[in-house]
């Protein structure tokens, strides 16, 4: 098969012309403008071929041990490298297999319709998105991922995310992505944590009027905050005993103003330090701040990796149009 037939208005003629070459993503993307579902198919076919020979390949060497020696040599290895190129281009391109759903992500990337695609694989995250149920995820910016968030492996939340975390993280994705940019903390990190803190959004710390406090992360007012205070009845863990206690918590102007006061924290804080250095885990970072006193509950690391890990899935959602 020739690259130019490949990215043409000539589809390839069989499945028995397939050949397994990684460079026909490259050719159709250089000739994208030549694109056409129906070379997408047949670029996504050579994939699926190429990915079938590595699994044969593979599955051979696990059984070397197998082989006699009497009759094995360079021909023998020649005739099955050759017999097993054939049998990826057979099993390559059936309905519903993988070739569909590398054709599906093909034509996003390069805008190109595929009418009646069938995708047998449609929750495969290694090659599209995980999409959250219609009614979790608002049509906003929860799906805006950032460098972080690609970075890390969340745990399975055990129980499904519900519509009132989605509607927070989507609230506060955008003011807690501007701090991740300016600070590294990453943003799912602070929108989880403000999520335990907050009950999701419907336990924020009010002023004495009534009005919000805006402090999502529950950070109280000690003798060297000079900004607003609020006062509430909050619950303090004292040798592992709950006890409730009036403590004075610090007010801001506006969310985004909160997670920067947090960004503050954790980042200048000697305090924090260590915490500050394992965002590369979810449970190593929250169990940072526990140690270092960021909250009196015995059970503040697991409940914050939870919400972290629930923060992720959601962002990690794919909102359709």
């Amino acid at each position: 098969m020739s690259y130019g037939s490949a990215l043409g208005s000539t589809p390839i003629s069989s499945a028995q012309d397939l050949v397994a070459d990684a460079r026909s993503l490259s050719a159709l993307k250089a000739g994208a403008d030549k694109a056409t579902p129906d070379t997408i198919r047949e670029t996504a076919k050579q994939f699926e071929s190429l990915f079938m020979r590595e699994l044969l390949k593979s599955m051979r060497e696990a059984n070397s041990s197998m082989k006699s020696g009497m009759l094995d040599n360079a021909g023998s290895d020649l005739g099955t490298d050759l017999f097993d190129q054939q049998m990826s281009v057979s099993m390559s391109g059936q309905p519903g297999g993988l070739s569909d759903l590398i054709a599906q992500q093909l034509s996003r990337q390069m805008g190109v319709e595929m009418p009646g695609s069938t995708v047998g694989m449609a929750n495969s995250s290694s090659l599209q998105p995980v999409k959250a149920p219609d009614t979790l995820t608002p049509k906003s910016s929860v799906g805006k991922l950032t460098a972080s968030d690609m970075a890390l492996t969340p745990v399975a939340p055990k129980k499904a995310p519900t519509s009132t975390q989605a509607e927070f993280v989507s609230k506060h994705t955008d003011a807690a992505n501007k701090i991740e940019k300016a600070t590294g903390i990453p943003a799912s990190f602070m929108l989880g944590q403000a999520g335990h803190e907050t009950g999701w959004g419907k336990h924020q710390i009010k002023n004495k009027d009534g009005s919000n406090s805006f402090n999502l992360f529950g950070i109280k007012a000690g003798s060297s905050w000079t900004g607003k205070v609020a006062e509430i009845t909050t619950t303090e863990y004292v040798n592992g005993v709950a006890q409730k206690k009036v403590a004075k918590f610090r007010a801001y102007d506006s969310f985004e103003d909160s997670f920067k006061d947090y960004a503050r924290l954790i980042s200048d804080s000697p305090r924090y330090a260590k915490a500050r250095q394992q965002t590369q885990s979810v449970t190593a970072f929250a169990t940072g701040l526990q140690k270092a006193g960021y909250a009196t509950d015995p059970e503040y690391a697991a409940k914050l990796s939870r919400a972290i890990n629930t923060t992720l899935h959601l962002r990690r959602a794919q909102v359709q149009a």
